[in-house]
């Protein structure tokens, strides 16, 4: 059960809210206690919100995956790329929670090392080989940080070893 889905509609402000419990809520509300009072030539339009035409929207060709907290899309241009694969599938499942939740973050965290594998596969597929090494900037890290470097590498061998054994294990019981 997902249990920190969110909706637009969650995030409506209200009106009657009161918010003075909030330490130093409308501390700016006074100008006879504002320090830049004598400065700033004031119309009250922050008050009132500023009159603007919003910009075009950006068209939406391909899918678009959209904050649950922002409905609609922003107006900045930009080249969308549409969610495919199982990167695409994590990314549709992190896009359900709120931008403040674990549920969203873990889950584009692990979306962008997928991406990444599906990547050198792709460039597998196409005929390229990847230089995994220099892409990464190993070659930095071995000349600049070696121990750092060498625990990373034994960090990831033992990770894999206790992968592949719990695996094979795992498999051998179901025999």
């Amino acid at each position: 059960m997902l249990t920190d889905e969110t909706k637009p509609s969650d995030f409506k402000k209200s009106e009657q809210a009161d918010y003075t419990h909030i330490k130093g809520w409308g501390i700016d509300a006074d100008p006879e206690n504002d320090p830049v009072y004598p400065m700033k030539k004031r119309t009250n339009e922050e008050h009132e919100g500023y009159a603007w035409e919003r910009p075009q929207q950006q068209p939406e060709d391909v899918e678009i995956l959209k904050s649950v907290e922002r409905p609609n899309l922003t107006a900045a241009f930009g080249t969308a790329s549409p969610p495919e694969g199982v990167n695409g599938a994590i990314r549709k499942i992190a896009f359900r929670y709120s931008e403040s939740s674990y549920g969203r973050w873990l889950p584009l965290v692990l979306a962008d090392r997928v991406g990444a594998l599906e990547g050198i596969i792709d460039d597998l597929k196409n005929g390229h080989v990847p230089n995994i090494f220099a892409e990464r900037g190993w070659g930095a890290e071995w000349k600049y940080n070696k121990k750092n470097f060498l625990l990373k590498i034994a960090a990831a061998a033992a990770v894999t070893a206790v992968t592949i054994s719990v695996l094979s294990s795992k498999k051998k019981n179901q025999d």
